[in-house]
C-alpha cells in the first residue's frame, strides 16, 4: 500500500488510480472516516479517464494515528506534502465536511499550477461553532456532547451517526442501508480515538473565512438541505458569498451524506463543474 511520510514521521496512506497523464482529482474525506468513504466517486471517474487520488487524514483510516498535528495547518501542510510528492498539476480538490474544511485551508495556500478547480460537499466552512459573530452557528455544548459520546463509548457511538442524522436513515420512510452503516462504522473504528477527539475542535472551531475570500479558483459549493450535521444555513449559501468565484447548488432534502445515498446526482453534477 503506498504511503507518504510528512516532515513529523507521519505516514500518509493514499490511493492513487488511472493513467498518470489524465487531470488528477484528489478526494478529502469527512470525519471520522478514509478514502474508501469516496469509493462511488471515485470509481465513477475512473471510468471517465480521470486519475483519482484520495488519502486518509493523519490519525483516520490507515495512516498513523497521530497524538498531534490533528488540526487545519498540519492537515493542509499533509496535503501539499502529498500533492509535491505526486507533482499533481492542475488538479480538482473535492471535499466532503471536514474534508471541505481540509480542501479550503490547503487551495488558499497552493502553490500556482497546482489547483484548477475545488468542490467542497455538505463542508464545514465558513465556521460550525456558535459566537457573537456566528449567532447562527451550532452550540459549543453540541461539540461537547461529541467529545464525551467519543470518550464513553466510540464504538456506539460511531453506530448512532450513521444509524441517524448523518444518512438521514433517521427521517420516516428513509430508505436504510445496513451495509452503509457498517461500512461508515468500519471506517471511524480504523483510526485513532485521539486523533478523532482532537478533529472536533479542528472541524467545528477553525474559522474558514479569510481561506474562502482568498481562494480565486472557481469553486462549487454543493449541500443538502436537510443535513442534520452540519446544517445548511449558516454553512453553504455564506461560504459560496465569501468566495471570489463560488458557485451553489443546493439539494432539496439531500442529507449530509449525499455523496453516497444519491450518487446518480452528485456525480453526474460533479463532472458538469468539472468540464465545465
Amino acid at each position: 500500500m503506498p504511503f507518504i511520510k510528512t516532515h513529523d514521521g507521519t505516514e500518509i496512506f493514499y490511493k492513487d488510480w488511472g493513467k498518470k497523464d489524465a487531470q488528477p482529482i484528489v478526494f478529502h474525506h469527512g470525519w471520522p472516516l478514509s478514502a474508501d468513504d469516496w469509493d462511488a466517486q471515485m470509481m465513477f471517474f475512473l471510468e471517465k479517464g480521470f486519475r483519482v487520488i484520495a488519502h486518509d487524514r493523519r490519525g483516520h483510516g490507515r495512516s498513523t494515528q497521530t497524538w498531534e498535528g490533528n488540526e487545519m495547518d498540519t492537515y493542509a501542510a499533509d496535503v501539499a506534502a502529498l500533492t509535491d510528492h505526486l507533482d499533481l498539476k492542475n488538479a480538482v480538490h473535492i471535499g466532503h465536511s471536514t474534508g471541505g474544511g481540509e480542501v479550503v485551508h490547503y487551495v488558499a495556500r497552493a502553490k500556482p499550477g497546482r489547483v484548477a478547480k475545488a468542490v467542497i460537499i455538505g463542508a464545514v466552512p465558513p465556521i460550525m461553532l456558535k459566537s457573537d459573530k456566528n449567532p447562527g452557528g451550532l452550540p459549543l455544548e453540541v461539540f461537547d456532547g461529541f467529545r464525551a459520546a467519543l470518550v464513553a463509548n466510540r464504538a456506539q457511538f460511531f453506530l448512532d451517526i450513521p444509524t441517524g442524522p448523518f444518512y438521514g436513515f433517521n427521517r420516516p420512510g428513509a430508505k436504510v442501508s445496513q451495509g452503509v452503516i457498517e461500512n461508515w462504522w468500519r471506517q471511524g473504528m480504523m483510526g485513532g480515538a485521539k486523533a478523532h477527539y482532537d478533529c472536533i475542535k479542528a472541524f467545528s472551531e477553525t474559522d474558514f473565512t479569510e481561506d474562502l475570500q482568498k481562494i480565486t479558483v472557481p469553486v462549487l459549493v454543493m449541500h443538502g438541505d436537510d443535513d442534520q450535521i452540519v446544517p445548511y444555513a449558516d454553512s453553504a449559501p455564506l461560504s459560496a458569498k465569501l468566495l471570489k468565484n463560488g458557485t451553489l447548488k443546493t439539494y432539496p432534502g439531500f442529507p449530509h451524506g449525499m455523496c453516497t445515498t444519491h450518487p446518480e446526482v452528485i456525480n453526474p453534477d460533479l463532472l458538469a463543474f468539472i468540464k465545465g
